[in-house]
């Protein structure tokens, strides 16, 4: 379980959907002992370069330069602000936690499918307020009112936001009939929603993939008060801000959330193959324990610049073949083995 310090933390994940240079960034960022003390002096408030240079006592001309590298690698906004001899730059930590996403090994071919959903393309809806839906640059239709939900230009949406209820996408199933799916992977940026914001305020947000209940996440927060990274400045930091990039994993065996098991759902429950689209439903249940709604994030709004994605790795029939061949001829080995070590 997370304790109060953390269950707030904004994550950046490095894996294959980020590009090359960015990580490369943030890696030479973090090479460096006096840039990883400036992180952890910047967890908990926003500083100007003097004041950390005093802090940590390094030289003035240094810390300008540690900073200058982690903004470039956007671990670090600054700003400019009047000072009492014209401007000063003030710092502030945009992540919290660097997850580093190294690419398994293709075993013999699987296969892996990946689908960006925007936020406004949802084919169904059932919405209670409070309720709203933004473009990157203005309120489509009218707020706390569930009819805007309806409105031709939802499609356009870069943040949905609903007290209970749910919105439900259509993926496009390109997986072969006869193949087996093994894992589906669904992430997304999301939090609470209170009114304005609220940062405590906790909220059971829940996945189905074709029907079924995955599970649920309990979101800690709306996050507002300091700006999202992408959050256009019309949207004043008096709003929710942004949310947390959460991911929702079946497999094998088990449903989890961020690693963590949420429910005994297996992907052979999904029955992926029975349809040429994968339904994804997002809401927050009538009887949940924590009813405080849900705020969704495309990729002009919050701190990530990512839509819906979903991932799907799969193994074609020749792999699951070869694969149980190979187990055939190992049992069989196993065997031998056992016979000429009882009989020597």
């Amino acid at each position: 379980m997370q304790s109060n310090g953390f269950k707030n933390r904004r994550i950046l994940v490095l894996d294959d959907d980020i590009p090359g240079q960015v990580t490369h960034k943030v890696l030479k960022a973090l090479d460096n002992s006096n840039r990883i003390r400036i992180l952890r002096f910047l967890s908990n408030r926003i500083a100007s370069i003097s004041e950390i240079a005093a802090a940590l006592d390094i030289p003035l001309s240094s810390t300008a330069l540690h900073v200058e590298i982690l903004e470039e690698s956007r671990l670090v906004r600054t700003e400019f602000e009047p000072a009492s001899r014209g401007l000063q730059k003030i710092c502030s930590r945009m992540v919290d936690q660097v997850i580093l996403d190294l690419p398994l090994l293709d075993e013999g071919g699987e296969h892996r499918a990946e689908y960006s959903m925007p936020v406004g393309a949802y084919v169904d809806c059932l919405i209670q307020p409070t309720c709203g839906i933004l473009s990157d640059t203005g309120i489509i239709g009218m707020l706390d009112d569930p009819t805007s939900f309806y409105e031709p230009e939802h499609y356009k949406a870069q943040l949905l936001w609903f007290h209970q209820g749910y919105v439900e996408y259509r993926f496009p199933n390109r997986m072969p009939k006869d193949n087996i799916p093994s894992i589906i992977r669904l992430s997304m940026e999301v939090c609470s929603e209170a009114p304005l914001y609220n940062l405590n305020w906790p909220s059971d947000i829940t996945v189905w993939i074709n029907g079924v209940e995955l599970g649920s996440w309990t979101s800690p927060s709306d996050f507002g008060g300091e700006p999202g990274r992408l959050t256009p400045d019309w949207w004043t930091p008096r709003n929710t801000q942004y949310g947390l990039l959460k991911f929702w994993h079946v497999d094998d065996t088990t449903t989890r959330v961020d690693g963590a098991p949420v429910s005994k759902v297996r992907i052979a429950d999904l029955k992926l193959n029975d349809s040429p689209f994968i339904s994804v439903r997002i809401g927050v249940k009538p009887d949940a324990v924590n009813v405080g709604g849900l705020n969704l994030f495309g990729n002009r709004f919050g701190n990530y610049p990512q839509d819906l994605v979903l991932e799907i790795s799969y193994r074609p029939p020749a792999l699951l073949k070869s694969g149980k061949a190979m187990s055939e001829r190992e049992n069989q080995q196993t065997g031998l083995a056992g016979i000429v070590s009882k009989n020597s």
